[in-house]
């Protein structure tokens, strides 16, 4: 891109330019200087839009909103209680779960944060956590569960680097437990440090706890089952899964009213898709100039010519991936990084889905990373807390998953094992 066209993109997004329209532009332009018909945009616009597991996006978007809107997070959350919350640490680490559940479906932390913080907090607090702590597990769960099925970075991801979303969704259940097993294990030395409350087990509430929760608890087995079990595909499964809980929650628990809610919640949804969908298709056609220039290849030249080794670019490739994570939502993020980074990663000899889970648990950890990181400010306004307070309160849990990603960085095995079992 030449310097006067990405200095006049730049002041146009600081004036307010969106960011889909700028990034629009600048490959417009750059097609128009190479003489080249810049209706290849356009062809690029095309070719997503007709995709056939893009509309897994808009349903598992409507199936998230149509949960955070009903009484589900209580209740799943309640089941998580009365299975784990008789355990040293319970309470952190039923918060833990049911988060990652939450966002998997939603895919994004600030709805989490808001919707679930306000439930968990008080929580938290009447059972003798400290602030510090139930402000930073709270912040910090809020991007917990981007690694399971169905979330929505996943399955971008795998449309942005062409590679199977069923596979990416069975890549990240290993590395996803993994990282809820290192903060629950932190979690149990502050409870017990603490000495918060105990109760015991209960069968009866155990019972109950599933009982209020019997129509939510079919969800992963009909997206998972029906994946795996070879009787249906992403999409379809997406399908079921926004009619199964559209019924459940309107028609069956009545949480919400269907003249009433209904318009709003598809409204939500839409927006944040539309707003996916229009900066896919744009930097698509910006991705189609950058590969016809051959850009990646030659960043990938210049990269090989002061690293040769595998371990030493992986660790440049994390560092650039936190510092974009911090600076990019999670969806602008992967559609504008990940195919200029896929063809490198490959010469390095980087298994695509790999890439992937190393990809989003960077983008998952720069939620939290001081001093720009998207958690920490919506934490911040949500529980009316200085930003300074949440830089400090978030660290600890920073650093546990910083340790959990390279482990999963440097083990690929972590996220290919299931993948290779499957297969």
């Amino acid at each position: 891109m030449s310097l006067g066209i990405l200095l006049f993109v730049i002041i146009l997004i600081m004036i307010g330019l969106p960011l889909f329209a700028a990034i629009g532009i600048s490959a417009v332009f750059q097609f128009l200087i190479t003489d080249i018909d810049p209706t290849v945009v356009i062809v690029e616009l095309y070719r997503i839009a007709s995709a056939p597991t893009l509309l897994a996006i808009p349903l598992f978007t409507l199936t998230g909103y149509i949960l955070a809107e009903s009484n589900a997070p209580k209740r799943l959350f309640n089941l998580a209680d009365a299975f784990l919350g008789w355990m040293p640490g319970g309470v952190a680490i039923v918060s833990l779960v049911t988060c990652a559940l939450f966002t998997c479906f939603t895919g994004a932390s600030g709805i989490t944060i808001i919707a679930i913080g306000g439930l968990i907090y008080p929580i938290l607090k009447s059972k003798k956590y400290s602030e510090n702590f139930s402000l930073g597990l709270i912040t910090c769960s809020g991007s917990l569960g981007l690694l399971f099925p169905p979330s929505l970075p996943l399955i971008l991801y795998g449309i942005v680097a062409s590679v199977s979303i069923n596979k990416l969704f069975i890549a990240g259940i290993i590395p996803g437990i993994l990282i809820i097993v290192l903060l629950s294990l932190y979690s149990i030395k502050k409870d017990v440090s603490k000495l918060s409350i105990k109760k015991s087990f209960s069968i009866k509430k155990v019972l109950v706890a599933i009982r209020e929760s019997i129509w939510e608890l079919p969800i992963p087995i009909i997206i998972l089952g029906g994946i795996y079990g070879g009787y249906v595909t992403a999409v379809e499964a997406s399908a079921v899964t926004a009619f199964y809980v559209l019924i459940a929650e309107f028609f069956i628990k009545r949480d919400l009213k269907f003249k009433k809610d209904i318009v709003r919640i598809m409204r939500d949804s839409v927006q944040l898709v539309g707003g996916i969908l229009i900066i896919l298709s744009c930097s698509m056609g910006l991705t189609a100039f950058l590969i016809d220039a051959q850009i990646p290849q030659s960043i990938l030249h210049w990269i090989q010519s002061i690293i040769s080794s595998k371990i030493a670019f992986l660790l440049l490739l994390n560092i650039f991936l936190l510092i974009t994570g911090a600076l990019l939502d999670i969806f602008s993020a992967i559609i504008i990084v990940v195919p200029i980074i896929i063809p490198i990663a490959t010469n390095y000899g980087i298994n695509p889905i790999h890439l992937g889970i190393i990809f989003l648990t960077n983008l998952e950890i720069g939620y939290l990373t001081p001093p720009i990181g998207l958690n920490l400010f919506i934490s911040s306004f949500r529980f009316n807390k200085p930003i300074l307070t949440l830089y400090k309160v978030s660290l600890p849990f920073l650093f546990i998953l910083l340790a959990a990603l390279i482990v999963i960085t440097y083990i690929p095995d972590i996220s290919l094992f299931l993948v290779n079992l499957l297969q």
